[in-house]
């Protein structure tokens, strides 16, 4: 049987044409038979396919003669993680809401956070007192963030721009802020949405929060399981890996995410094995109707 993978990287570089770029990433994919989603945009492109290992390497290669400045994660995983093949244009490879903001040319976002290895990032704690500061929204640090991170108060990604101009953060403009995130793509906006507002000293976890499991696992400044946006809702960097999450029901330990029973909420919250049993229980705590309760599954967030 033929080894299965996922893969994960992103772009920032112009898209001269990007429903050109869009028409042939959709023949690579469908010719290759892989799955998962992928977001094209002026500013570049945003990949998390999964399918067989030889068909993802070919993709890559392939891409990789459009995109230069491609840094490729590796993740277990197949293209039975993704439901079908999406291929799309949209103004923002990530919806802060500000397309206008964002300056890219050949080499990535200009005017960015300083790039920082897993390594750098230890050095620089050493050094410094330094804030960690979430990249995502708020439901995916519940199971897994930095040791003492701030975890803005977002629903979604475009909730961080009137997050950021809210003057909650004010305080920290003048101390070393890293950003983090699942592969790195939103800290490569964030922080130079950051910069922008007049936080003096931002960094980026480079690589995300994938690339630093991949060399520390949980033995490091991580702690917990990290959300991911596909089938499998959570991945692991060891045995080891700790559980922060509490269930909204009983507060017992939990990683694990479920949707709302009722068809017309869906909202993800945290469940423990014995309170998703009955999806009475499994549906918002504040108030969903009852009788709208049609049984719990686990349903990936939208990004």
């Amino acid at each position: 049987m033929a080894i299965q993978r996922i893969v994960l990287f992103y772009a920032f570089a112009p898209v001269a044409d990007p429903e050109a770029v869009r028409l042939w990433q959709r023949s690579l994919c469908e010719q290759h038979g892989l799955r998962g989603r992928i977001l094209i945009s002026k500013d570049g492109i945003n990949v998390t396919l999964g399918g067989e290992l030889g068909a993802l390497k070919q993709y890559v290669k392939a891409t990789k003669e459009y995109f230069k400045q491609v840094d490729v994660k590796w993740s277990d995983g197949s293209a039975d993680d993704f439901p079908r093949l999406s291929v799309k244009t949209r103004a923002e490879i990530v919806s802060f809401g500000a397309p206008g903001e964002l300056e890219v040319d050949e080499n990535g976002v200009v005017g960015g956070g300083k790039h920082l290895q897993p390594e750098e990032l230890h050095e620089l704690v050493a050094e410094k007192e330094v804030v960690f500061f979430d990249g995502r929204n708020a439901f995916e640090a519940a199971i897994g963030k930095f040791k003492n991170a701030v975890v803005p108060d977002v629903s979604t990604t475009r909730d961080f721009i009137k997050e950021l101009d809210s003057g909650k953060y004010d305080s920290l403009k003048d101390k070393p802020i890293v950003t983090y995130c699942t592969g790195g793509v939103r800290c490569e906006v964030l922080s130079s949405l950051m910069l922008n507002r007049g936080f003096s000293e931002v960094y980026q976890l480079d690589g995300g929060i994938v690339r630093y499991g991949e060399k520390f696992r949980d033995q490091g400044l991580w702690e917990g399981s990290l959300y991911v946006f596909d089938q499998r809702m959570r991945m692991e960097f060891s045995p080891e890996a700790k559980t922060i999450g509490s269930c909204v029901r009983c507060s017992s330990a939990t990683s694990d995410f479920y949707n709302c029973s009722n068809l017309s909420c869906r909202t993800l919250s945290l469940y423990c094995a014995d309170c998703a049993k009955d999806a009475e229980n499994v549906r918002c705590p504040e108030g969903c109707e009852p009788q709208a309760a049609e049984g719990s599954e686990r349903v990936p967030a939208s990004r």
